[in-house]
């Protein structure tokens, strides 16, 4: 029992001296090379905590700045769509019957009216003669009997029963002749003809499909926009086409028609466009990527979307200004009204003036206005803005400059070059594209025709008044005929 009590009491004796021998370790006055003891840190030394250590000092924090802008923004919506013929019609026989001639070649063009496929019209146009010659009986029995009752040798009944007869005859040749008539197909417009599915002596019967007809002179685009474009849609409203079949290419469409309905599943309106299309280079069924321009703003301000504070529904950046020294930038809270977005980009309606630099990155060390800070420019490899002229007030007469000419002035070209590509588009969709295919075509935009009645203040806008030549109808192939 004595040995157990020693034991004990030497444990705590050890556990207590360690612990002593490890609180003066860690409290011990540190020691120079010379072995006098290093002062302590105080909040007033330049290596207080006070102060951020020695890596700060009274050195003012440093955030990424941009200037305001001015460049070309164009208001626009993009969606996708395909194309449309103008006029488009399956070829269908209304009754039976076995195909006698074939007046066309596959993807020839055609005119109205033109004579495509013949029927057996053997019986019909026999039955055309007979009632022909029942006309021409029932006609002299009216005249003669019209005679014999002047002169009192027959009675009125006689001669309207003669003229009911007449008239008889007349409904007959007529149904006779529109018999025979249903046996001839004709183009119902002018235009170009597909693959044709049947061949001279196949028996068809009523509504089997012959060959479809196509309009190619003009083709539609139709597509669907969101709701809130309605109210900025009008009819000959000009669009940009891009055709992932033809890179490179751009093709300007007049809008025709909205339709008055709202999709109530994805709440879109649904719009088709027009496209001059007498060169032929399009085809119905390609897939279009469609850019609706509603308006275009040459001197636009814009700041990149990073440097927006959201506070509810309202807006604010943080501008920097000059302080009280003449080499020292302060920051001010300012509310803006924000425009049109654009990837990376920010439309400024009020708020900001051009020029004016405002902080992009580092907002969380900002803690309340007239806080001194060390702007860095990004945009000129991260260089510290210089005092002096190159505060707010130095970058209005560069900032046009850097948004025309340097890439680095938004988030990619996709801001500026294509924005500023909207007002070009229509000298690259409409005359500029009619002469990178070849000759200047002749003669008047069908697509404008069709937008010649949109109303007073929507006149059909001049990029799409290209002028492709008129191809004329060809000469309807020799017709193949089987004997009967």
């Amino acid at each position: 029992m004595a040995s157990k009590a020693i034991y004990s009491v030497v444990a705590v004796a050890g556990i207590a001296l360690a612990s002593g021998a490890a609180w003066w370790y860690q409290n011990k006055p540190r020691q120079g090379v010379t072995g006098e003891a290093a002062p302590m840190p105080t909040a007033a030394s330049p290596g207080g905590a006070g102060d951020g250590g020695a890596r700060g000092g009274n050195k003012a924090p440093g955030v990424e700045v941009a200037k305001v802008e001015v460049v070309k923004l164009v208001d626009d919506a993009q969606a996708v769509g395909s194309l449309r013929s103008r006029q488009s019609v399956m070829l269908r026989p209304e009754v039976s019957g076995r195909i006698t001639q074939l007046n066309f070649r596959d993807g020839e063009r055609v005119r109205k009216g033109q004579l495509l496929v013949q029927f057996d019209d053997q019986l019909p146009l026999a039955q055309v003669k007979q009632s022909k010659a029942e006309l021409s009986i029932a006609a002299a029995n009216h005249k003669r009997n019209q005679d014999l009752v002047a002169q009192n040798f027959i009675s009125q009944r006689s001669v309207d029963e003669s003229a009911a007869n007449l008239e008889v005859a007349q409904a007959k040749l007529a149904l006779a002749e529109a018999t025979a008539n249903r046996l001839k197909i004709i183009a119902p417009f002018h235009g170009m003809t597909g693959i044709r599915l049947v061949n001279p002596g196949d028996y068809l019967k009523d509504g089997a499909d012959i060959v479809n007809v196509e309009d190619l002179d003009a083709m539609f685009v139709d597509f669907r926009l969101p709701e809130r474009y309605q109210s900025k849609l009008k009819r000959g409203q000009r669009t940009v086409v891009d055709l992932d079949a033809l890179p490179g290419r751009k093709f300007t469409a007049l809008i025709q028609a909205i339709d008055p309905l709202i999709d109530a599943n994805g709440r879109s309106v649904s719009i088709r466009a027009c496209i001059d299309n007498r060169q032929m280079h399009l085809r119905p069924g390609m897939f279009a990527r469609v850019t609706t321009v509603f308006g275009e703003r040459d001197e636009a301000m814009v700041i990149p979307e990073e440097a927006i504070l959201p506070q509810g529904a309202r807006a604010f950046v943080i501008k920097v200004i000059d302080g009280p020294d003449s080499d020292s930038k302060v920051t001010q809270r300012v509310e803006v009204k924000v425009g049109l977005r654009r990837p990376g980009r920010v439309e400024i309606t009020d708020g900001l003036r051009q020029g004016d630099v405002v902080v992009t990155a580092g907002q969380q060390r900002i803690q309340r206005d007239g806080t001194v800070v060390r702007p860095i420019d990004v945009a000129r490899g991260g260089a510290d803005v210089a005092a002096g002229g190159q505060g707010a007030g130095q970058g209005s007469g560069q900032a046009p400059r850097a948004a025309a000419s340097s890439p680095a002035a938004g988030s990619g070209p996709a801001t500026v070059v294509a924005s500023a590509s909207g007002k070009a588009a229509p000298a690259a969709g409409g005359k500029s594209a009619t002469k990178a295919a070849g000759q200047e075509p002749g003669g008047p935009n069908p697509c404008i025709a069709d937008v010649a009645d949109a109303g007073p203040g929507q006149p059909a806008q001049p990029g799409a008044t290209g002028t492709p030549r008129d191809t004329p109808a060809s000469k309807p192939a020799r017709p193949v005929s089987l004997p009967t």
